[in-house]
Formats: structure tokens, C-alpha cells, sequence
């Protein structure tokens, strides 16, 4: 029985298709709000520097603390006839959708202290119906007991996620091209169109989806989980991993305003990102290759290697171009911003494949399968390191005591000349800091064992041990 389960293939080609068209879509929403919110935010509605990282701070903390509960419900609950995620996907996807469009619209009467009451609760609510709506992602795990099909199902969910984040970059392009010189307007509209599709698509792709990793039908005290969680060795290493990697929210922050900076238009951002997120498609396939020859421990490591090289480069070649524009230079610069996109392929695909190992390992020790529990306990690395860089990235972009001096548009000024100075700085923290915190997620893995050999013979072992008590 052993050898049919791992040889059968389970996953239906239309399954699969609008699986990874839901899974696209969601990530196009929430790419929509990533990438844009913090521009909208300094940009459309002017919130000085001191609120904008008041903003980041509570909208990491309180929902995190929210969090805490929903993760233990979801782990807790009763798996139903449509399994244990589909139906929170069902559920939260359309209240995702007004959400993201009300994260661009603020009402016109608002101000003051009511504006950012307005602001917080809105991202609030975002993150928690993102709590449930993330189950869409935990599907990957349990779709399939094969472990061939389950890790090319999560790689090429990876794949899409990371085009459908950039999507948003291509809708706004057009939208600008149609309604320029009104930032606030595009974002309104672009939010409105990807909370449309994703809801649609969503929908169709979580009805059709099937879970068919089974579960224990025995009830235990989610907090259980989470000290299984922290005393796994695999599990600390991918915990403190992503706590390390998380301090690259610095170089995001500033990644609308580098392209706004330079190109004067925030709808014109797909030239400085567009490159990245190809880099990163190509990269997720090229890694997948270089599975078939390289353990995932091994590429993870290299692949934050060539991260410091990659992006050290393109600094030099970006502070050349500032310093002496010309063609040349600019095309050479978006080359290497491909190449930086490269290393997002490892980062982007090869932690999901981590996470799955991690919880067939917790699974054969306890019985017991954690899904939401370890990104829980993983995000409270991530809460940290993520909450610190959120704070402080607004205070070095801009205000009196910033290090970049980054001008804030105005109503009377909405597209302010930024200065080589600053031009540079921003580029600085857009790769140098973004390669060195790529470099350090990396090291952990040094010691991480869990690959080859020791997780196929860890997955048999869980096969055999659900059909035993299954």
C-alpha cells in the first residue's frame, strides 16, 4: 500500500489549474496592498513620519496577539465534509475584498486622529480576515500524500504567488497610463479590480480544491502544538531563519519610493520591480532543477550568498548611473535587478518545502499536524524583527531626522525633484541591507538536517503511521 501511495498520482489537472488561479489572484490582493500601502499612506493621505510608524507597529502587534487565537481555532477545530481550510478561504474572501478597497479610500470628512482611527481599523481587520483567508496556502500541505506530487504542488504554488504578487504592478502601469497624476485614484482603482478577481477566482478555485491528508480525529490543546513547535531542531532553525530574513522589510519599505524617486510616477514602479519578479519566476524554476542535482539545505545557503554578490553589484551600478546617467549604465542596472530577482526564487519556494518537512516530522513524533500553528509561532520571530523594521523604516525615509530626506509630495508640490543624495541612499537600503539580511537567513541552515534521504524515510514513516491509525 506504502508503494502505491507514493507512486499514485492524486491531484486532478483541473484541480490543479484553479487551485494555483485562486492562489495567483489572492496573492495579487494582497501584493496589491503590500506594495502600495505604505505609499498611500505617505503620498495621498500625508500622514507624517511619527504616524506612519505608529501605523506599522500596531498593525503588526494587535493582529499578531488576535492571531494567537485564531491559530489555535484553526488547529483546534473539526475537520468538516470540505476539510479543515477550504472553507475559511470560502468564508473570508469576500469580506478580503471590500477591505482592500477600503484600504485606498479613506472619506473625505475624516482627519486627524479619526483618519488614523479609520486607517488602523481597516488594516486591522485585513490582517485578521488574512489570518483565515492564508488557509489557501495551507492547502498545498494536504492535498496530496504523495511527496513528489506535495512538493510540486508547493513549488508551483510559490510560482504563482510570486507572479501574482507583481501583478499588481502591470495594473497599475495601464491605470496609469489612463488616469495620470492622480496616485491616490490609481491605487483606488487598482485595489477594486484585484479584489474582484481575487474574490471570483478564489471562490472557484477553493470549490474545486480536495484535502486528502488525514487528521486525527482525537481533540488536544492547540497550546500543546506550539511547544512541540519550539522544541523541534528543524523548527528553531526555520524560526530563526525567517526572524533574520523579516529585517528586509527596511529594502521593501522603500521600494515604491525609489521607483517614485526616479521615475516621478508611482504608476511607473514596474520598471524597477517588474525585472525583480521575473528574476524571481525564472528563479523558482531554476531552483526546481537544481533540486533534481542539490539538496534544498544546500541551495538555500548559496542562494543567500549570491544574494550579497548580486546586490552589492547592482548598488555600484546604480550609484554610477545616479552619479553619471546614461543608457548604458541604466540597462546594465535593470539586468542586475533581474539577476537580484534570481535569489527571490530560493527565498520565495524554498521555505514553504522546509515548513511541509518540518511538519511531517512534528506529525511522527506527536500524531498530531500543526498547520497554522508553526506559521504562528514562526511569525512571532517575524513580529519582531518585522515590527522593528516597519518602525523604523518610515523615520529613516523621511522627516527632520531621517537619514534619506526623502520629500514628502504636497498638495501644492505632488511630485517633489528628490535629490542624487537621496536617490542613492534609497538604493542603498533597497539592495545592500536587502542582501545582507538574504545572506544571514541563510547561515541557520548550516546545521539543518532534515533533507534527502532522512525526509523521504520521514515521510514513509508518516504514511505508514496514518494508515495505521487511520
Amino acid at each position: 500500500m506504502n508503494e502505491q501511495v507514493k507512486k499514485q498520482k492524486q491531484v486532478k489537472t483541473s484541480e490543479f489549474v484553479l487551485y494555483l488561479m485562486g492562489v495567483f489572484f489572492y496573492t495579487t490582493m494582497s501584493g496589491m496592498l503590500n506594495a502600495n500601502r505604505s505609499a498611500y499612506l505617505v503620498n495621498v493621505i500625508h500622514l507624517e513620519s511619527h504616524q506612519t510608524a505608529f501605523f506599522n507597529a500596531i498593525t503588526a502587534i494587535v493582529p499578531f496577539v488576535l492571531n494567537f487565537f485564531i491559530v489555535m481555532y484553526i488547529d483546534g477545530r473539526k475537520v468538516g465534509k470540505m476539510g479543515k481550510f477550504r472553507p475559511l478561504s470560502l468564508i473570508t474572501i469576500i469580506p478580503m475584498g471590500i477591505l482592500l478597497f477600503l484600504t485606498f479610500w479613506a472619506p473625505p470628512a475624516l482627519s486627524g486622529n479619526l483618519l488614523m482611527i479609520y486607517v488602523i481599523t481597516v488594516a486591522i481587520l485585513w490582517a485578521v480576515c488574512g489570518s483565515f483567508g492564508n488557509s489557501i496556502n495551507m492547502v498545498a500541505n494536504v492535498m496530496t500524500t504523495n511527496l513528489k506530487e506535495r512538493d510540486q504542488v508547493l513549488s508551483f504554488r510559490s510560482i504563482s504567488s510570486a507572479v501574482g504578487n507583481s501583478a499588481p504592478l502591470v495594473i497599475l502601469l495601464v491605470i496609469g497610463l489612463i488616469w495620470k497624476n492622480n496616485e491616490g485614484l490609481q491605487y483606488l482603482i487598482g485595489a477594486g479590480l484585484c479584489g474582484a478577481v481575487g474574490v471570483i477566482t478564489v471562490l472557484l478555485g477553493m470549490k474545486i480544491v480536495r484535502e486528502r491528508v488525514t487528521y486525527s480525529a482525537e481533540r488536544q490543546n492547540p497550546l500543546l502544538g506550539f511547544k512541540e513547535i519550539i522544541t523541534n531542531k528543524y523548527a528553531r532553525t526555520i524560526i530563526f531563519s525567517e526572524f533574520l530574513k523579516s529585517f528586509r522589510g527596511i529594502s521593501t519599505f522603500m521600494e515604491s519610493f525609489i521607483a517614485i524617486a526616479v521615475l516621478g510616477d508611482a504608476s511607473k514602479k514596474i520598471i524597477f520591480v517588474l525585472p525583480v519578479g521575473i528574476g524571481t519566476a525564472v528563479g523558482m524554476l531554476v531552483i526546481n532543477f537544481l533540486l533534481k542535482k542539490f539538496d534544498s539545505r544546500v541551495l538555500y545557503i548559496a542562494s543567500g550568498i549570491y544574494s550579497v554578490c548580486a546586490n552589492i553589484i547592482a548598488f555600484t551600478v546604480g550609484y554610477m548611473y545616479f552619479k553619471n546617467p546614461n543608457t548604458i549604465l541604466l540597462i546594465v542596472f535593470v539586468a542586475f535587478l533581474f539577476l537580484i530577482g534570481l535569489q527571490f526564487g530560493a527565498s520565495n519556494l524554498l521555505p514553504s518545502m522546509f515548513q511541509a518537512d518540518v511538519l511531517e516530522d512534528i506529525e511522527l513524533k506527536t500524531g498530531k499536524r500543526f498547520d497554522a500553528s508553526f506559521p504562528f509561532v514562526i511569525s512571532i520571530g517575524t513580529l519582531i524583527s518585522g515590527t522593528i523594521a516597519s518602525t523604523v523604516a518610515p523615520i529613516i525615509l523621511y522627516g527632520e531626522n531621517s537619514i534619506i530626506h526623502y520629500i514628502q509630495p504636497t498638495e501644492l508640490i505632488p511630485n517633489p525633484v528628490q535629490t542624487t543624495e537621496t536617490k542613492i541612499l534609497l538604493l542603498f537600503f533597497y539592495t545592500i541591507v536587502h542582501g545582507i539580511m538574504m545572506f544571514l537567513a541563510g547561515a541557520p541552515f548550516f546545521r539543518y538536517k532534515l533533507t534527502g534521504k532522512t525526509k523521504q524515510d520521514i515521510h514513509e514513516a508518516v504514511i505508514a503511521k496514518r494508515e495505521t491509525n487511520g
